[in-house]
């Protein structure tokens, strides 16, 4: 999630169909699937096929894997059996056990009772609902009926396990929640044959606010006095809209909300403090943080309605023009807090409130409207006085306060400042993801590379808009602007190829007269100077070098690049021709200089603009020569290493007979390579 960067992609066969959530085995760090209900599919990061992968076909369809970071992973089979997966996998064909005949499992859950496994699941059947709390070591079940609620019926479910007491929380369709309380039994064969045990449940909570009804979709604990609620608010005469709600259950009172304007898919994840949601086509992740509940807290909340801090929500889609923001309380026993992606692989908390200061947000705010040297000192001020846990978010927040100024006032961009946060800070685009954007209209291209270079999680539409912006510009614009050439100086044509030195070293089989041998085919010698000359400027390769460098995931950059004008198409096409011949020169295939493409980065980048615009690159006429030398140029280059892998074995013969030799003897040997 921080670098928005896919780290492994597996699937199934066609007409195979994965059939529960995948989770993960913490205790083996291995991947456990099912496809096609009864098929158990196990691997690891480094496993490529998963149709390789463990295989075990099962004698009963599953319902759900749950995974404990203790107890190792428990399955639940749609029969209401339950096995530990050690005990499983020891007889994948064992028989299972049906348990709930004509019932369907609506949810189900796992749970640790001290060291132990719990496994909670409800079901129904014929309108009414059951509850089974069973444990696979050693192994018991209880199943208790719950007491129906009028005609409303539970939308979803979810528990918590405390002092040896499980406490379930259902959702109903009547807007409210309820509580019910199921001791957690001890063993006995007698209590397994009694008649089900008839559960009466208490009203927890009414999901209504001044009026307007919350229709719950999804509900998690967060803590024993506070339940998170996904739903739509339906106000009188208004359109329903969804909101993320957090509330107090000990008093009963609406903590803090988020309206998501884009629509969710209904569905809530809770998992280390951090909420997980589809916002619109959005994954956004919220942190979040209980306090100890109190009644003057909850008291407060409802009466104080100033916002004293500010951040932004995290999602995918940086570069949505709407701003979504999260607004806190200062004296709320909850906050909800957007963590920036770089937070999530620290797992780090956001700015915090200093203790007797102001908190960062309210320094923000009161920076709003502030000259430009007051703004600018005590931002510097901010960031040298940051506490170390909270130093990188307190940067975000400087950087975004600036970038907002910029679009408030055209005339306003702290270049040098910008500049000099970036280069000094461990920065990433995710917490401050305004400032590429300001970067780019105010064509800022010395800003844009450091970014490019030092920033992991840049959103493939913004690297690409960054490539149109270095190709759109002419190499005289550029020659004005300050840029780092270090990763192109050493090899790129100085003054218009002037200073360039020609070598006649065959470093690494290449020439254009062993080419034209090879291919038979004569090379005008207008082609022979593409692979010599740089098709840019110095500035401008610099520029797409930092292109180069910049991570992304081909998926989402491939619809870009098709986008991309033809003649500036040619235009990086070429470059990149370039850089191949120039990176093929070298027996170690490596460019000089600090940071200058690899010969896999160069590959990468070819194929993939080829990919996206062959078909133009086809019918254009300026594009066929090329085209041509760059067929002529690859096929040379196969056909030279297909020529070191017939001598191979010689060259490894002559190897061994190296290792052999006395080091303390002279001698001449003249080796026939037939």
């Amino acid at each position: 999630i921080s670098d928005q960067k896919p780290l492994g992609c597996w699937s199934v066969k066609h007409g195979q169909l994965l059939t529960c959530p995948v989770v993960c085995n913490f205790e083996t760090h291995e991947y456990i699937a099912v496809h096609d209900d009864k098929v158990l599919r196990i691997w690891k990061d480094e496993d490529i096929n998963l149709d390789k992968a463990f295989k075990a076909t099962l004698s009963a369809e599953v319902y759900r894997i749950h995974s404990l970071p203790q107890g190792g992973p428990v399955v639940l089979f749609r029969g209401g059996g339950v096995r530990t997966l050690d005990v499983l996998l020891e007889a994948p064909q064992q028989e299972i056990e049906n348990l709930i005949s004509d019932e369907v499992i609506r949810w189900s859950g796992a749970f640790l009772d001290g060291q132990q496994p719990v496994l909670i699941f409800t079901t129904e059947k014929d309108g009414d609902f059951f509850v089974y709390v069973q444990k696979p070591k050693p192994s018991s079940l209880h199943k208790y009926k719950l007491e129906q609620q009028g005609s409303a019926k539970p939308l979803c479910f979810t528990a918590h396990i405390t002092n040896q007491t499980v406490t379930l929380l259902c959702l109903y369709s009547n807007d409210s929640v309820y509580q019910v309380l199921i001791p957690l039994q001890q063993d006995n064969e007698e209590e397994e044959e009694e008649e089900e045990e008839i559960l009466s449940k208490s009203l927890l909570l009414n999901l209504s606010v001044s009026g307007a009804v919350l229709k719950g979709t999804s509900l998690v604990v967060l803590d024993k006095d506070h339940v998170a609620v996904l739903g739509s608010l339906a106000a009188p005469g208004k359109k329903p809209t969804e909101f993320l709600t957090i509330w107090n259950t000990k008093f009963q009172t609406l903590q803090t909300s988020k309206e998501l304007p884009l629509g969710t898919s209904g569905q809530l994840w809770c998992y280390e403090e951090k909420f997980f949601l589809i916002h619109g086509k959005l994954l956004t992740v919220i942190m979040y943080k209980c306090e100890t509940s109190s009644l003057a807290a909850a008291v407060g909340k409802l009466k104080d309605s100033q916002t004293l801090d500010v951040s932004s929500f995290v999602n995918w889609n940086t570069l949505e023009d709407e701003e979504l923001v999260v607004s806190f309380q200062s004296q709320e026993p909850v906050a909800l807090k957007a963590e920036s992606r770089m937070n999530l692989r620290s797992r780090r908390s956001t700015v915090a409130e200093q203790s007797g200061t102001l908190s960062v947000g309210q320094l923000l705010i009161k920076l709003k409207d502030a000259s430009t040297y007051v703004l600018e000192t005590e931002l510097k001020q901010l960031m040298a006085k940051a506490p170390t846990p909270d130093l990188q978010a307190t940067i975000g927040c400087v950087v975004t306060a600036l970038t907002d100024r910029c679009k408030r006032n055209p005339k306003y961009y702290p270049q040098n400042f910008l500049q000099e946060i970036v280069e000094t800070r461990n920065l990433s685009y995710s917490l401050c993801p305004d400032l590429m954007a300001v970067a780019l209209e105010k064509k800022d291209m010395h800003l844009l590379q450091i970014c490019l270079e030092r920033f992991p999680d840049i959103p493939e539409e913004i690297t690409y808009a960054c490539l149109k912006a270095f190709l759109s510009m002419s190499d005289d614009h550029l020659r004005s602007i300050d840029v780092n050439l270090d990763s192109a100086i050493c090899y790129v044509d100085v003054e218009f190829n002037d200073m360039e030195v020609k070598t006649e070293i065959l470093e690494n089989g290449f020439s254009a007269e062993m080419d034209q041998d090879m291919c038979d085919t004569k090379i005008p010698k207008e082609s022979q100077s593409n692979g010599e000359s740089c098709p840019v400027g110095l500035q401008k390769a610099a520029l797409l070098n930092a292109v180069l460098h910049s991570a992304y995931t081909e998926t989402f950059l491939l619809p870009h690049l098709k986008n991309l004008p033809a003649q500036q198409a040619i235009l990086f096409l070429r470059y990149l021709y370039y850089l191949y011949v120039k990176c093929s020169e070298k027996v170690n295939t490596t460019l000089p200089g600090i940071r200058s493409p690899t010969i896999n980065q160069i590959m990468d980048w070819m194929c993939l603009l080829l990919d996206a615009q062959f078909t133009v690159m086809v019918m254009l006429p300026e594009a066929k020569d090329l085209l041509s030398n760059l067929h002529k140029f690859v096929r040379a280059q196969v056909r030279f290493y297909s020529e070191l892998n017939k001598i191979e074995g010689s060259l490894r013969e002559l190897q061994r007979l190296n290792h052999l030799r006395e080091s303390q003897t002279y001698s001449i040997e003249v080796l026939e390579i037939i």
